[in-house]
């Protein structure tokens, strides 16, 4: 048994291409339509209450009987520093004042993360999605028993080797590689510790030599031909977000579609949110160029205040002071709906197969 059709029975689908969980994006429309075209659709809830992740899951049952992923984040309590959150707000003040709004006095810590509530546990176990992975770490040892003892399939995703064991040893059943070039949050377990900034193929290569679970590749697979040379390398899946920001099933805003259209460079920044992640270039990120990052609040803190800064920015018009996020090859994006995407990546990767 290859290492795809193992990850295809497990997820119960038809096609080796996984929709990611971007938060804020993917819809259960989405959703439901990536998996109704054979493929893994999914949810991203890390900035959902259990209250709205239960009903967007529920939503999708409704549209759709077949298997699809939620995704939450598995990050540690932010370590708060009073000052630094106060000289964060004033050195963002300026930014505000361009758009006649006050920053916020102070910082929430907006997202909790499933290892700190049962919350979103006791949810899972109730409606049963039949695919949950996780993102910024792992869930506590007693989360991923039951979730294994409830029969259901788990992910965590990884940015290095040591991630991928860490994965492997706590019961999890696949493993994402997240290369350098994915866009959206760095997973990194620990945002302090150095990153290698592996590419995809370099961390799929790497991760295959080192744990014995299905891989699945993820950063810069725009296309079914990038899909096909990741499963050419070993990979059981490769995992797609940014090619999905276009559909129309997509919850992407006009202003973050319309700078999508333009294509151009993707950056890594973590003025956005308090952790690194990958972003369309716009005027935020060119503002936060050279920040130091220990300037900056911890995630999601500083995710606060940005947020703050979009919606002042979106009330008077501007809209390229949000979280855009996406990875390499953005210009590739297709707006085509969510199953027929996924029917011609299908397509694409069966022409590159006879090639």
């Amino acid at each position: 048994m290859t290492a795809t059709t193992q990850l295809l029975d497990l997820l119960q689908v038809q096609l080796p291409i996984l929709q990611a969980p971007m938060a804020g994006v993917a819809t259960p429309a989405m959703a439901a339509a990536v998996s109704d075209a054979g493929a893994l659709g999914a949810l991203g809830l890390c900035a959902s209450s259990p209250e709205a992740a239960g009903q967007a899951i529920v939503e999708v049952q409704q549209r759709t009987s077949a298997p699809f992923n939620v995704n939450f984040f598995c990050h540690a309590r932010p370590q708060r520093d009073p000052p630094l959150e106060a000289a964060w707000i004033q050195r963002m003040a300026p930014l505000f004042a361009r758009f006649e709004a006050e920053p916020p006095v102070e910082l929430r810590d907006l997202y909790t993360s499933f290892r700190d509530t049962e919350a979103y546990l006791e949810l899972v176990l109730q409606l049963r999605p039949p695919v949950v992975s996780f993102h910024l770490g792992l869930p506590r040892p007693d989360q991923i028993a039951a979730l294994r003892a409830a029969g259901l399939v788990l992910i965590g995703s990884a940015t290095s080797p040591a991630e991928a064991r860490a994965i492997e040893a706590a019961g999890c059943h696949a493993v994402i590689a997240q290369g350098w070039e994915a866009g959206g949050h760095r997973g990194l377990f620990d945002p302090t510790a150095p990153d290698a900034r592996l590419s995809t193929g370099d961390l799929l290569r790497a991760l295959l030599n080192e744990v014995s679970l299905p891989v699945i590749a993820a950063g810069g697979i725009m296309d079914g031909r990038d899909i096909g040379r990741m499963l050419e390398r070993g990979a059981a899946a490769a995992q797609l977000g940014t090619a999905f920001v276009a559909c129309p099933e997509s919850a992407a805003d006009a202003g973050y579609r319309d700078r999508l259209a333009l294509g151009g460079d993707t950056v890594m920044t973590q003025a956005i949110s308090g952790r690194q992640a990958r972003c369309l270039s716009n005027a935020f990120t060119q503002w936060a160029e050279d920040v130091p990052p220990a300037d900056i609040p911890p995630y999601p803190c500083a995710y606060d205040l940005a947020k703050a800064l979009s919606t002042a920015a979106k009330a008077k018009g501007a809209t390229a002071y949000g979280a855009q996020w996406a990875g390499a090859q953005a210009a590739r994006a297709r707006a085509l709906s969510a199953g027929d995407l996924v029917e011609t990546l299908a397509a694409e990767m069966g022409e590159w197969a006879r090639a």
